[in-house]
């Protein structure tokens, strides 16, 4: 089967289209349906367009077969904006339709999401109070702007994700995310959770364990060395590796949001694509799951 952005998102807009069947109601239906805004926020984390007047410019001119009716700058980034619930759950939506969904080993990280960087920006911006400084030890550097809190398998697929102030701790941001759905856990019996140091705690291993939750880190100095801590090294890469594919294929940290829905939605744009990718990979039987080669030009 030929894997190109065009099949992507005909099979994307087909799934999404049959899951929101009970959506639809009375009333003069959109000339831009969910379906295809949908799409098309995925095309646009695809071909790596972070400014929405020449998306809009280039989907009008080479994507018109297929989306006819494209809304000016102010209504795409009032739809979009608007559409975070939407994203949200279709992401949840592909990683449930996969293989993958039903992994009991879990990976857990948390990476910078840069929203500023003078000091003008850190005070005026919408985003002061939600977003804050923070500090990057993998690359060394200070930033002004929010963590996102990242759960997923080894293949990448999305479980779980939160955006959170970095000067909250990563042990109470991660239990809180388990709170909110604690359903995910119960479903999953002997589920292994993979972190680094950072969520090491005495207190917080028992809270895991009585969620039926066994934490594998790596060992301080102090302490005995745990059980498979051999295998950590390599399981650890796939979590900086899709951390590298939403930063460097599609642009994390350029998403240009200033505002609590603008920003959340288009970090969601993005993991969406990620999801999209690995979710079609999938079903047409390619090699590599979160290859995007396919689809980013």
């Amino acid at each position: 089967m030929t894997t190109d952005l065009d099949t992507l998102l005909t099979a994307l807009y087909v799934k999404i289209d049959d899951e929101l069947e009970g959506r639809r109601c009375l009333g003069r239906p959109p000339r831009l349906t969910d379906s295809e805004l949908v799409c098309l926020a995925v095309a646009q984390a695809m071909l790596g367009f972070r400014s929405e007047a020449r998306w809009l410019r280039y989907a009008g001119k080479n994507l018109a077969p297929m989306f006819p009716y494209l809304p000016k700058q102010p209504g795409w980034n009032k739809r979009l904006r608007a559409a975070l619930p939407l994203v949200k759950k279709a992401i949840r939506m592909l990683a449930a339709d996969t293989d993958f969904w039903f992994d009991n080993h879990w990976i857990v990280d948390s990476t910078p999401v840069e929203c500023g960087r003078s000091r003008p920006t850190a005070k005026r911006s919408d985003l002061a109070g939600w977003a804050g400084y923070g500090y990057c030890a993998s690359h060394s550097r200070f930033f002004w702007g929010l963590r996102l809190y990242l759960v997923c398998t080894p293949a990448g697929m999305p479980i779980l994700w939160a955006l959170a102030n970095p000067k909250l701790d990563e042990r109470e941001v991660l239990q809180a995310m388990l709170d909110v759905e604690p359903g995910l856990v119960a479903d999953r019996p002997g589920l292994l959770l993979i972190s680094d140091r950072g969520f090491a705690s005495q207190e917080f291993e028992t809270d895991l364990a009585l969620r039926g939750i066994e934490l594998l880190r790596p060992s301080f100095k102090r302490e005995k060395r745990r059980e498979s801590e051999g295998l950590l090294k390599s399981v650890r890469q796939l979590i900086e590796s899709v951390n590298d594919t939403l930063k460097g294929q599609l642009d994390l940290e350029q998403h240009g949001g200033r505002t609590f829905e603008g920003v959340a939605v288009r970090v969601a744009q993005r993991i969406l694509a990620m999801a999209s990718a690995i979710w079609h990979n999938h079903k047409t039987g390619q090699p590599v799951t979160r290859s995007l080669i396919a689809y980013d030009h």
